[in-house]
Parts: structure tokens; sequence; C-alpha cells
């Protein structure tokens, strides 16, 4: 079996381009929906490049608050 590469993000999706925004809202989605939340942390840091403060808040908006009411 032949495992695909891994496909990097064009410079404008990556901090400090003009398309940032558009991937950490897109974040907010793919935290919502079902998986292992340790699968979508890596993936976000690794792949996303987002740092963890981008992850936590990104991660919080899809609890809808709920991280925030956890502590």
């Amino acid at each position: 079996m032949k495992k695909e590469p891994i496909k990097k993000l064009k410079e404008e999706f990556l901090p400090g381009g003009s398309m940032r925004q558009y991937i950490l809202d897109k974040a907010v989605h793919y935290l919502q929906q079902p998986g292992l939340q340790a699968n979508k942390h890596m993936f976000c840091l690794d792949i996303l490049k987002m740092t963890e403060t981008e992850y936590l808040e990104a991660l919080n908006k899809a609890t809808n608050g709920g991280l925030e009411q956890w502590n």
C-alpha cells in the first residue's frame, strides 16, 4: 500500500499570509467533527502550522465557549 504524500500549505495560508484567517475559521468547523481530539490537535499544529494559542482559541469556538467554562 502506497502512502500519499502530505500536501503543503500555500504561502497565503501560513502564519502571516493573506488567507490565514480562512484556515483558522475552517479549523473551528474541523474541530466540531467526530474523531480523536489528539489527531486533530496534531493536524492543526503540524500541518496547519497553528500555534497552541490559535488551536485553543479554535477549540474554544468549536465548543461554544465550553473550554472556558471547564477551567
